[in-house]
């Protein structure tokens, strides 16, 4: 999962971009970069390891000068967690500087990247978006937006792009609309972003949300719709609203907060908790589902879990071991809420268990009579090729245990999940979703050799 962020006819475009990174922080956490062009066309880049703050100083904003901009902020999905990999990627061709940002996972960038390397391609980097560069170069057609086109035409999967040609940026959303992206003006310049949280913070009005497919021209803060690219039945990642959209985002057309809420109280109409004293989340991402489930049920809604709010979010850190140690250290149980207390923990989902099983230990010592889990979406039982960092099947704890073995484990009183049916009511009725790590119903085909590829390690060379 990525953010990425686009501006175009604003002055001082970089600084923007830098803020709206910041908004889109909880996308990726792995690195961050932006890209600016100044009036003649001329491009600079700046990327880095790391989080939006620790990557940009005065001195690197002041040096990306320019009213056109684009930005990313990445945690890996395809392709190693190392600079070489980290984008916006930067690259001269006939047409200008090229730049590249996306978010979403190619389904066939394996068998795509063969044949461009037997046709003598060069890779610079293990991410399968380099993929896109090398064909957009290849092409015959005769304009930035045809090669473009007929480039995407050859992908499957997840694809969520900004692209800048000089001081043209194309927005684009693949024609299932697996990944959210928004257009926002900001007097008379135009403002792109994966969520609306970032226009917000930005001060930039909401324009539209790009429907799957769609296809924008955006020069000098003038947006010209292309025509759209070739329709596919419509698959929405429902994880977005359960998981990774910010609460303040609205993403599909929903607001996270309105479905999370729905969640909860679906939550508790399926899996109530008999007996139950106080009501908690796994702060943050499913505050709203425990609040959903206090209102349905009745049972007092507290604090039981305070987060440290300087620990990256633990699902999209890339190791196990990084994300065992940053359990200690990102939440703290408040004993008196708990002790004594029969408790409900609501959590949006359950991925490998190891965060659930340290968590229970914590809430267990801090004198919690029962502890009853109730989990704001179905098991996870197979792995996401779009864009979400659940790798293999042999990772997912759902995916190899029954619910009453997963209870055993994680050492809870009860265990509920919300069923399928009930997660896809609560998302609402705008959209069709992509539920395949959820149901096994892949909306595209998959190479077994997919998975295998995200991780593997970088070339040795000079990055893009």
């Amino acid at each position: 999962m990525c953010g990425v962020f686009g501006v175009s006819g604003v002055p001082d475009a970089a600084r923007l971009t830098y803020m709206g990174l910041y908004a889109l922080q909880h996308r990726g956490q792995e690195s961050a970069g932006i890209v600016s062009v100044d009036e003649q066309g001329h491009a600079r880049a700046h990327r880095g390891m790391g989080l939006v703050s620790e990557n940009f100083s005065e001195a690197n904003l002041t040096r990306l000068v320019g009213d056109v901009a684009v930005g990313h902020t990445r945690y890996s999905t395809a392709g190693s967690s190392v600079l070489a990999n980290a984008q916006p990627f930067l690259i001269d061709y006939r047409n200008g500087p090229l730049t590249v940002a996306h978010n979403g996972n190619l389904t066939n960038a394996q068998a795509l990247r063969k044949e461009l390397v037997e046709q003598g391609s060069i890779f610079n980097t293990t991410t399968d978006s380099e993929v896109l560069l090398h064909l957009i170069a290849r092409s015959r057609q005769a304009t930035p937006a045809e090669q473009i086109r007929e480039t995407l035409e050859r992908c499957e999967g997840a694809f969520t792009l900004l692209m800048s040609v000089g001081r043209t940026i194309y927005a684009v959303v693949d024609p299932r609309g697996f990944r959210p992206l928004v257009i926002g003006r900001m007097n008379s310049g135009v403002v792109m972003a994966s969520e609306t949280c970032a226009l917000d913070l930005v001060g930039a009005s909401m324009v539209c949300e790009l429907q799957p497919g769609q296809f924008l021209k955006i020069e000098d803060g003038k947006i010209t719709e292309l025509p759209r690219l070739k329709p596919r039945p419509e698959s929405r990642c429902v994880f977005e609203l359960v998981y990774f959209g910010r609460p303040d985002s609205r993403i599909f057309g929903e607001s996270v907060d309105r479905v999370r809420r729905a969640l909860g109280r679906q939550l508790a109409r399926e899996h109530p908790a008999p007996g139950g004293e106080v009501v908690f989340s796994v702060p943050d991402s499913s505050n709203a589902m425990a609040l959903g489930y206090a209102e349905e049920s009745g049972i007092k809604l507290e604090y039981g879990l305070i987060r440290n709010h300087y620990v990256g979010r633990t699902f999209i850190n890339p190791t196990q071991a990084i994300r065992v140690a940053k359990v200690k250290i990102k939440f703290n149980p408040v004993r008196g809420v708990i002790e004594g207390k029969s408790v409900v923990m609501v959590d949006d989902s359950l991925v490998r268990g190891t965060t659930s099983k340290g968590l229970v230990q914590m809430i267990r010592g801090a004198g919690a009579r029962e502890v009853h889990l109730r989990l704001s979406s179905p098991p996870i039982t197979g792995p996401c090729h779009y864009g979400i960092d659940t790798p293999t099947r042999e990772e997912l704890i759902g995916a190899n245990h029954s619910v009453e073995e997963i209870r055993q484990y994680l050492g809870v009183d009860s265990l509920g999940y919300l069923s399928l049916e009930g997660m896809l009511r609560a998302a609402g009725e705008r959209s069709r979703f992509c539920h395949a790590c959820f149901s096994g119903q892949y909306p595209t085909p998959v190479s077994d050799n997919s998975i295998a590829a995200r991780h593997a390690a970088p070339p040795i060379a000079t990055p893009v």
